[in-house]
């Protein structure tokens, strides 16, 4: 039971009248005036369950959906081409290090400090005789990445940019596993680090390989010097040749394989016309520098290390 002070305070309340039922039938005259019998019927339809869309309709818009998405441009079929393509790649210079030379203390490393592993075979190690080393590996399957670069190129603008971030990518991640498993790196930081320098080395060799490619053979050479070959100066210039020529050579190759081929058979790209197979053309004089080359007697000692 309220209080005095409560029950004094809701006397002072505006009351809602009761609805008679002279005043619901008013109301209904006036609706019925004012709103047309069709448009209350519509009305009422509008407002039942019949009008929801079925399940099925949603199940053919989604079905519509994914058909119309191209079968190679997914997600899934991307990683697997470019898995298969990068795969071609740091197949070139691969190396590995052996642990029990770690553990005895008989591992073999440069004048950087850089360890030196066991060559899993290849013209790069064998006839180019870079050493088998982290950085070789990288510059190397670097190389071979940009001239599957300057091929994605040539697809429809919507795929150049998904098929290269997976190529790269690919490679990254292999990279860092290289340096966790391979070389023992547990830091995390560290790798990071690492990963971020040779993040510029890519971006750095593909600014050079494209000015190199549009200015001529010389750039080219001097941007593969740098990179490949460190900057030696006793670098022989036979194998510098070498890769330039067989770069041009492997951009011509591509060019001519179709796209079809590209996606669905990425490992063999890379398996005809090896790098060492340049030095036969590297090895035959220009037809400018013949005479030069006559007059020093040295046309015999070309051709005999052609034949060889």
């Amino acid at each position: 039971m309220a209080c005095p002070s409560c029950r004094a305070t809701l006397r002072l309340l505006p009351r809602r009248p009761a609805a008679s039922p002279t005043l619901r039938q008013s109301s209904a005259i006036i609706i019925s005036q004012i709103i047309p019998q069709s448009a209350r019927s519509q009305q009422q339809s509008k407002r039942t369950l019949h009008t929801t869309p079925p399940l099925s309709a949603f199940r053919d818009l989604v079905r519509k959906y994914l058909g119309s998405l191209a079968k190679d441009q997914s997600p899934y079929h991307i990683y697997q081409a470019t898995e298969r393509l990068y795969k071609a790649c740091s197949a070139q210079a691969d190396y590995t290090i052996d642990p029990k030379s770690r553990k005895a203390g008989t591992l073999k490393t440069t004048d950087e400090g850089e360890e030196i592993g066991v060559s899993t075979g290849g013209p790069w190690h064998n006839d180019l005789h870079l050493l088998p080393t982290f950085s070789t590996w990288a510059q190397v399957t670097m190389l071979h990445m940009y001239l599957l670069v300057l091929r994605f190129r040539n697809m429809p603008q919507e795929k150049q940019s998904a098929w290269q971030e997976g190529l790269v990518n690919h490679f990254f991640y292999h990279a860092e596993a290289k340096m966790e498993f391979s070389h023992e790196l547990s830091s995390r930081l560290i790798r990071q680090r690492y990963l971020k320098d040779l993040f510029v080395q890519w971006r750095g060799l593909m600014l050079a390989c494209d000015e190199g490619v549009t200015k001529g053979d010389a750039v080219l050479a001097a941007a593969v010097w740098r990179n490949l070959f460190k900057a030696d100066e006793n670098v022989d210039t036979r194998n510098l040749a070498a890769v330039v020529s067989w770069m041009r050579f492997q951009m011509k190759a591509l060019d001519q394989l179709p796209d079809e081929l590209v996606e669905r058979n990425g490992e063999m790209v890379f398996k005809t016309a090896p790098v060492n197979g340049e030095f036969r053309s590297v090895d035959v004089p220009a037809g400018v520098l013949r005479g030069a080359f006559e007059q020093e007697g040295l046309v015999a000692k070309v051709a005999a290390a052609a034949a060889a």
